[in-house]
């Protein structure tokens, strides 16, 4: 096997795992718009994770499993230690926050934590996000 033959298999292998996490990140990101933004009222974007947040002490504990899913997915690619700290910190906030009786239905509203996470691992992974987007806390 030639060098050149090596280099190109390398390549290969590189550009499928990019495009993997492009995939993912995408799925993440789609997965965080339903839960955050997926319906306007009044031009205020909120999401599942408002809605089901109404349902006293379920509400909020379901919408943290999407959010365990996106720590997972972003330990899966390979994010750093770091990053999943702050991944579970925004998760942590949504949670004990959330499930505040109508203060936390409110809060999330405002907070989007999934979109930050989200944004969080589209920052580590460099896929074009600004300051402004990637900013959690």
């Amino acid at each position: 096997m030639s060098r050149t033959d090596t280099q190109f298999e390398t390549y290969q292998v590189s550009y499928l795992e990019q495009a993997d996490t492009e995939y993912r990140l995408a799925r993440l990101e789609k997965l965080a718009d339903q839960l955050d933004s997926r319906f306007r009222l009044f031009g205020i974007r909120f999401g599942w994770d408002a809605i089901l947040g109404l349902i006293p002490g379920i509400g909020d504990a379901a919408t943290t499993l999407p959010a365990v899913y996106m720590i997972y997915e972003g330990a899966r690619l390979g994010a750093s230690k770091r990053t999943l700290a702050r991944l579970s910190v925004n998760t942590g906030i949504d949670l004990v926050v959330g499930s505040i009786p109508l203060l936390g239905d409110l809060f999330d509203l405002g907070f989007k934590a999934h979109r930050k996470n989200v944004a969080l691992l589209k920052s580590e992974f460099g896929r074009g996000q600004t300051k402004k987007e990637s900013k959690t806390w």
